[in-house]
């Protein structure tokens, strides 16, 4: 499978198979794809596997595209403006990812489900407490709000990211919680909780999440007076 990432701030995967090879996806984010390129829809492994990516903010159903011939494209699309972002998996290195990210992926990459064993990171970390757990082999795109910026951690080496801002990390890498220090700070600056990530292990952060996007557009929509 080759691709090429395009579109700019709305961008699209293109994925090119080889006759055998199969992509998968989220249900809604196909754009296109030619007309040797065959398509089924089922859970992805029973129904509890389904439920369970429901659980973390995708589809019960995925859609899997086979190539009939050499050279059939399937397209891929982001739902908000970011990134398409692109990891080999190599059966070494498991990614936790945001919920929502999963946009496609090779056939042979897992998607599953991913709980948060702390309290507190589940309630104060931005993303709730079930993510998304991608492993396996081959490539797997992620979706990104806004840009990325990838930190790579030395073992014990922490960062301290506004919650809602870290889209995915290597398994290695804990995450936990912790609290601003300053009455002002709370009252007046960043709020009340950091999410705090501890190496080894990377870690992408996006610059604009959805949820503050939607936050900055709300006072700009007209709103309807009824007399």
């Amino acid at each position: 499978m080759e691709y090429e990432i395009t579109g700019g701030s709305f961008p699209v995967v293109i994925c090119t198979l080889q006759q055998g090879e199969t992509m998968k996806n989220e249900t809604g984010a196909m754009a296109y794809m030619t007309s040797g390129m065959n398509m089924d829809t089922n859970t992805g492994g029973g129904l509890l596997k389904g439920l369970g990516r429901a659980l973390s903010g995708d589809t019960i159903f995925l859609n899997f595209f086979t190539a009939q011939n050499d050279g059939e494209q399937v397209a891929f699309s982001a739902c908000t403006p970011g990134k398409i972002m692109p990891i080999r998996l190599d059966g070494s290195n498991t990614i936790i990812g945001q919920k929502n990210a999963f946009l496609a992926a090779e056939n042979s990459v897992d998607v599953d489900i991913h709980f948060r064993n702390k309290l507190g990171s589940g309630i104060f970390g931005g993303e709730g407490f079930i993510l998304q757990k991608f492993s396996g082999t081959g490539m797997v795109f992620l979706e990104i709000d806004g840009e990325v910026i990838e930190k790579d951690l030395a073992p014990g080496e922490k960062l301290l990211v506004d919650p809602g801002h870290v889209a995915a990390m290597e398994e290695t890498v804990d995450f936990d919680i912790e609290r601003v220090k300053g009455a002002k700070n709370i009252l007046f600056g960043e709020g009340l909780f950091f999410s705090r990530v501890t190496g080894p292990g990377k870690v992408w952060i996006q610059t604009m999440p959805i949820s503050k996007l939607a936050e900055a557009i709300i006072p700009f929509i007209p709103q309807n007076n009824d007399s």
